[in-house]
């Protein structure tokens, strides 16, 4: 059992038992936090599956409030799969270890690819379109330039997981019709730049900082709390690796 799991069993738990009560807020997700002593990232994984069951409704700039249930009718269970945030952590570790080895082994027409996968990103975006494929393509394409078939499968099948986690869907539902794919643009652009340059070690972090501006804006967006709370930002890996 996953951490948000087990963060989420005991919500569950407690609901069940009368503690919060149909109708009831639950606390802020900064002391559900410190009551099981782990991240907000982990409460807010804990949340949304929660919300998939159908336990609680997460309101956005209000709060988390207990749904009423069913006599005698159990909620359903949300999937076992990984969390939204654990996902992003294992992309960002992979991802950018990938991105400064494909500095090095790209070849010419691996550029040219990436090169059309951003014009086709620049393409949505010049016409307000929402379409994560040329994201996913430009990722894909970046893994598939380091020239090894494992790797490059291992990030074609995170990005699997992602497509099809109800996790990650139910994260997404309160994002609304918000456009990010700009900014991931030009996070994109400053990636292939650095393979250009054949410099691994800017590669390696301006993919790192692509990823951690996705999880700083996922946290921005979907905060079930007051919308002004800005002084967390998500700590997926020690500072001392992102060197």
């Amino acid at each position: 059992m996953r951490l948000y799991q087990e963060v989420g069993h005991q919500l569950r738990d407690a609901i069940a038992s009368g503690q919060h009560l149909p109708g009831d807020r639950l606390p802020p997700e900064r002391d559900i936090a410190e009551r099981f002593s782990v991240s907000r990232s982990v409460v807010r994984e804990a949340l949304i599956m929660l919300e998939l069951e159908k336990v609680v409704e997460v309101r956005k700039g209000s709060g988390v409030y207990v749904l009423e249930q069913a006599e005698g009718v159990q909620p359903p269970r949300a999937d076992s799969g990984y969390g939204p945030f654990e996902l992003l952590q294992a992309r960002q570790l992979l991802e950018s270890e990938v991105a400064a080895f494909a500095a090095v082994q790209a070849t010419k027409a691996d550029i040219l690819k990436m090169r059309d996968a951003i014009e086709l990103e620049k393409s949505f975006v010049a016409q307000g379109i929402i379409d994560e494929s040329a994201d996913e393509l430009f990722h894909t394409l970046l893994a598939q330039a380091s020239q090894n078939s494992v790797l490059a499968n291992m990030v074609y099948e995170l990005w699997q997981v992602r497509k099809h986690s109800p996790m990650w869907q139910g994260l997404h539902q309160h994002i609304g019709e918000s456009n990010y794919s700009e900014l991931w643009l030009n996070d994109h652009q400053q990636i292939l730049q650095a393979v250009l340059r054949r410099e691994p070690k800017a590669a390696k972090q301006a993919m790192w900082q692509h990823l951690e501006n996705v999880k700083s804006k996922l946290l921005e967006i979907s905060d079930a709390e007051d919308p002004t709370f800005d002084g967390y930002l998500f700590r997926s890996v020690p500072a001392s690796l992102n060197n």
